[in-house]
């Protein structure tokens, strides 16, 4: 989301007027700018392209109630808050991301439209249906933050969700003395919004993660739902009960897996709730839902243990083995639906402090420590890339063939300027489409050559004892030379990259020197290099958020951009 006062003066057409404004007082707007906290809310490709889907640039409206989310009080841990040194007595520290401590003037509370979140409790069939009973029920509170489009008359909504305790929250141990409890379970519940995105190594993290996404999907189907069949904008009377139309009158993106509980959550609702038969809710909810997928990395699919979903959300467990029974070939699954969520972020963090353990040796060097640094930016968000992307000259987007989504971050740097370096994957396969090939430094294996070696048989070791320079940097991490006072700190990185290593990263080694040595070669030739960056920056072009959006609108939504303009405040209205 990164900072919303630049952003909304942009936008608006407002940011020489404002800053001469300010300059009148005798105040800086780029120092105000900088007071401003970036928003919580990660900092991920799927969060940014979910923001940027809220502010097309297209002048035609679009108009929308925008992405739905957790308002986190502390947003995703920074990453390092403080960066690990080379050894283990110099920890990588993470804190919560505080951004909501001095409170956020861009958002509006909406009370009058909290909703019941149910968990927890057990489920009972009788003649009726089934009934979910003895929940524990969580209120969702909307903040509703307006993002205005730039210069197109158009402000969409991003709705956030915070987590309440009913006011009879346990009121019974509080009568009774038992404040301290009472306190406790209030706090318990109100935990779901409170830090985003726990560490899932512990089962209370996997629980705490669920409750999270499921927080957020239950609360924003039951507003849809409200919006659906309520008389007017804003009414929470229901005159709409037919559900024929709700296709055409709702779409729904499913960004990724996150949000998938969404799915037996409208079922939930639709049989149980709206008592429609089960092959008509199923249909509504075919036609209501798309789904974008990122990646197919295991790491990246929302995985969790049958008994977890059975005791926190009974009902959709059952809806979810009714809907392989009816559409797979076999009967309800015993733990195949569910597995252990993938681990936490060891090998991530590891490779984290070797970063910095390299640092610490490259720019101690008393030979190269003048002329070459190697640095670790930690904190990294939005306003932080919004300086790092355009200052880039060579953009290093490196991911083995077949396994990358097609990101963003590497379009940014391409729209700015940067040249790539990087395998024929993910968006470096649509960026040399469009720039041609012969505008990026692309290297390593295809594919097809993946998959046939893949079928051959990977050997780390055959890699490593022919190439001497990687087997002397192998050697130089395994031997402590990174990190003397702890021999073994990085024992684990050697043992993942010879034993463990789905990335096959030793086979794309060699290519990836020779292609670094062209980038020398080239980075010499200003001239050419400038050509070449010029090249990718005209060819960026397709990359716009604004065709994204029109190609959901037109191929997947349904939904036509309207030309009606609305008046600014100051203009009379037609009939006024």
């Amino acid at each position: 989301m990164g900072r919303t006062l630049q952003n909304t003066m942009i936008n608006l057409g407002l940011q020489n007027a404002c800053d001469e404004a300010v300059y009148q007082l005798g105040l800086d707007i780029e120092e105000l700018e900088e007071i401003e906290e970036d928003a919580g809310l990660g900092n991920g490709g799927l969060g940014r392209l979910a923001v940027r889907h809220l502010q097309p640039e297209d002048p035609r409206r679009l108009a929308g109630n925008g992405a739905r989310g957790a308002r986190g009080a502390r947003g995703s841990a920074r990453r390092p808050a403080r960066a690990a040194g080379p050894t283990a007595a110099h920890p990588q520290v993470e804190e919560a991301d505080d951004w909501l401590r001095y409170g956020n003037p861009w958002e509006k509370a909406r009370p009058e439209y909290m909703i019941p979140v149910h968990f927890y409790g057990r489920v009972e069939h009788g003649p009726g249906g089934a009934k979910w009973l003895d929940t524990q029920v969580v209120l969702a509170l909307p903040y509703d933050t307006p993002v205005p489009g730039y210069m197109n008359n158009t402000v969409n909504t991003m709705r956030l969700w915070s987590a309440r305790a009913p006011n009879d929250f346990n009121l019974r141990d509080f009568n009774v003395g038992d404040y301290i409890q009472a306190v406790l379970d209030r706090n318990l519940a109100e935990n779901i919004s409170r830090v985003l995105y726990p560490n899932d190594n512990f089962f209370e993290g996997k629980e705490l993660r669920l409750k999270q996404e499921y927080f957020v999907v239950a609360a924003t189907l039951q507003d849809i739902i409200r919006r659906f069949k309520a008389s007017k904008f804003g009414s929470t009377e229901s005159v709409r009960t037919d559900f024929d139309s709700f296709p055409e009158q709702v779409a729904i993106q499913l960004n990724d897996t996150h949000p998938a509980m969404a799915i037996p959550e409208l079922m939930r609702i639709l049989v149980d709730i709206e008592r429609l038969p089960w092959d008509k809710a199923w249909l509504l909810t075919t036609r209501t839902f798309a789904y974008t997928n990122h990646t197919v990395l295991p790491e990246a699919l929302e995985r969790w243990p049958v008994e977890l979903v059975e005791k926190l959300l009974p009902r959709h467990l059952q809806i979810i083995y009714e809907i392989n029974q009816r559409h797979l070939d076999h009967g309800p699954p015993q733990g195949r639906l569910f597995r252990q969520a993938a681990p936490g972020y060891h090998m991530a963090k590891l490779i984290i402090k070797l970063i910095n353990a390299v640092a610490h040796v490259v720019n101690s060097d008393a030979a190269v420590g003048s002329k070459l640094k190697v640095i670790f930016l930690e904190n990294y968000r939005v306003s932080l890339a919004e300086k790092v992307i355009p200052a880039t000259d060579l953009s290093e987007q490196i991911s083995t063939a077949g396994t990358e989504a097609s990101g963003t971050g590497n379009m940014k740097f391409m729209l700015n300027g940067a040249l790539t370096i990087g395998t024929m994957d993910g968006a470096n396969v649509e960026m040399a489409e469009e720039a041609g090939e012969e505008n990026l430094f692309i290297f390593g294996m295809r594919v097809e050559d993946v998959a046939e070696l893949d079928r051959k048989g990977y050997d780390a070791r055959e890699y490593y004892e022919r190439l001497p320079e990687l087997k002397q940097a192998v050697d130089q991490i395994q031997s402590g030379f990174f990190s003397p006072a702890e021999p073994e700190l990085f024992r684990d990185v050697v043992n993942m990259l010879f034993h463990h290593d789905r990335f096959k990263v030793f086979a794309d080694y060699e290519a990836y020197v020779q292609c670094q040595e062209k980038v020398s070669e080239l980075y010499l030739d200003a001239k050419a290099w400038t050509r070449m960056a010029v090249r990718n920056i005209a060819a960026s072009g397709k990359f716009s958020s604004d065709r994204t959006i029109k190609e959901y609108a037109r191929d997947i939504w349904a939904v036509e951009p309207s030309d009606l303009r609305i008046p600014p405040p100051n203009e009379p209205r037609d009939g006024s």
